[in-house]
């Protein structure tokens, strides 16, 4: 994955950046499918590598395929995305080792879900329980969140094609 984001950084020719990005996707469905996350995994490989590939790959032929050379070496962005990410692991400092089984989520959350979901939700599968009862406005959040941002492409990628004669009938209405 380092190597594929080193390559996705240096390239200048947007189908490969494309291509790698769809790679990386894979590749991140991948290790999400080694950490036992396979509902994630799957998410990440049919939005990631899939849809989201075959959208700029949509947007790309209807643009140029090479980047632009920008006017000025952008530091302050880096800067910016630099301290974003000096923050980002400054927080995770303080969270509990990976899997400590002494870590608050499994001792309070987890046995609650395990033991009370069906009784609470009568849903006999843990996982659609949290999803579609504990976390239910979260869940249509991001449906909704999703939907209109496909909507948005849509909206982006689509053409309007001047059908013959439409203009004389436009100028005999004036």
């Amino acid at each position: 994955m380092a190597l594929t984001v080193i390559v996705l950084t240096r390239s200048r020719n947007l189908f490969t950046v494309v291509v790698l990005a769809g790679v990386y996707s894979f590749l991140m469905a991948t290790a999400l499918v080694a950490l036992d996350a396979v509902d994630v995994a799957m998410t990440e490989a049919s939005v990631g590598a899939g849809i989201s590939t075959v959208l700029l790959l949509g947007a790309l032929y209807l643009c140029k395929s090479e980047e632009t050379k920008p006017v000025r070496k952008p530091w302050l962005p880096l800067a910016v995305s630099a301290a974003a990410g000096a923050l980002l692991v400054f927080g995770t400092l303080g969270l509990p080792a990976f899997s400590d089984p002494a870590a608050p989520i499994h001792t309070h959350v987890v046995p609650r879900y395990l033991n009370d979901v069906l009784r609470e939700t009568g849903v006999p599968n843990v996982v659609t329980a949290v999803l579609a009862s504990y976390r239910g406005y979260d869940t249509l959040g991001e449906t909704t969140v999703v939907f209109t941002a496909g909507i948005g492409v849509i909206a982006l990628l689509r053409r309007r094609r001047k059908q013959p004669g439409a203009a004389n009938k436009q100028d005999a209405a004036k």
